[in-house]
């Protein structure tokens, strides 16, 4: 009896972390995995294998963070930085010639004011739109006494999995009168099953006492979604707020495809596109030994700052809105999750 209070008591120590002890003789494994230990944080331990996973680790997401940041920072030492120094490529890893001149002188190029109006438009009007839809729609589908609950929320799903195709889509919104309209932008946004599916598995986690208990208060399925669902559904909905704004500020293909005769309604990513589109011909055809004049060179090589720039330009907004809405980012897609 008194060896196995003392192995239980050993054992105790063990998952403890008080003391870390083999059973296997000391031998050159258990001395490498066991027997150099040195004090961490607190009342913590660490074995010298502890050691160099946490270096190895730190280390690591220090590059992969780095190889993340320097695409933003090369863009940004570009735009400051000499222009001449920019079109020839010599901008490597830190600026030279420092001005702004390059933001200030956007003013004048042409439709960039329009694009900027109707990007920052159509990202601050299809989000809330669409935020609004998945939320309502979220909540009624939890509901077993909607009418045809079940068709409807499949009806919904199932246009995840199938579409008619470009071409269809295209001619059913021209047919609707979407072509050259800014509507176009909003509309076939509003309803996104993914995002319904989302809110409706974090409402289902809110507990239903709540809704039971101001029902027999009075309130109605509005009052219930705007007082109680509404404020308790804030991470989930910021979650997907999140994925609506990067998808609409970086769309440019429905600017492509379905406003060919209104310039003014381009998004800025579109310009962006005409951009790097325009300074690829003019490269292909210097490239090529065709003929091209002394202005379309300039040209060209002004288009390269102006890439740079526009491109900032186009990051700027995403890389402030992360920053507020990361504390419910994790949050409401943990918690919105599908369940099996």
């Amino acid at each position: 009896m008194k060896d196995i209070n003392e192995k239980n008591e050993i054992d105790d120590k063990v998952i403890l972390g008080m003391e870390k002890t083999s059973y296997i003789s000391d031998g050159p494994i258990h001395n490498f995995f066991f027997k150099p230990k040195f004090k961490g944080f607190g009342q913590y331990r660490f074995s010298v294998m502890d050691a160099v996973f946490n270096v190895l680790n730190y280390f690591l997401f220090t590059l992969f963070t780095l190889a993340c940041i320097f695409p933003f920072y090369y863009l940004f030492i570009n735009t400051i930085s000499d222009n001449s120094l920019t079109q020839i490529g010599a901008i490597k890893f830190y600026p030279v010639g420092i001005h702004f001149e390059n933001y200030l002188a956007l003013v004048n190029v042409s439709n960039l004011g329009n694009s900027v109006v109707v990007s920052v438009g159509r990202t601050v009007i299809g989000t809330g739109l669409m935020v609004i839809a998945s939320g309502f729609v979220g909540y009624l589908v939890t509901k077993q006494e909607m009418w045809g609950r079940k068709v409807w929320y499949r009806f919904i799903i199932i246009t995840m999995y199938f579409n008619a195709g470009l071409i269809p889509w295209y001619l059913n919104m021209a047919m609707l009168g979407l072509t050259n309209n800014f509507m176009a932008y909003i509309i076939p946004g509003i309803v996104a099953p993914y995002n319904i599916i989302l809110v409706k598995t974090y409402i289902e986690s809110i507990p239903a006492e709540l809704e039971e208990s101001a029902a027999m208060d009075g309130a109605g399925y509005m009052t219930v979604f705007g007082k109680i669902i509404w404020p308790l559904s804030k991470p989930i909905l910021a979650t997907i707020a999140i994925f609506g704004a990067v998808g609409q500020w970086n769309s440019f293909i429905d600017s492509m495809i379905l406003m060919p005769d209104k310039p003014k309604l381009y998004s800025l990513q579109y310009q962006l596109y005409i951009y790097l589109s325009t300074n690829s011909n003019l490269k292909t055809l210097m490239e090529s030994g065709g003929s091209i004049s002394e202005s379309m060179m300039q040209q060209a090589l002004n288009l390269r700052t102006v890439q740079f720039t526009v491109s900032m330009i186009t990051v700027i907004p995403i890389l402030l809105v992360y920053p507020f809405m990361q504390r419910y980012f994790e949050k409401g897609i943990m918690m919105g999750a599908v369940k099996g």
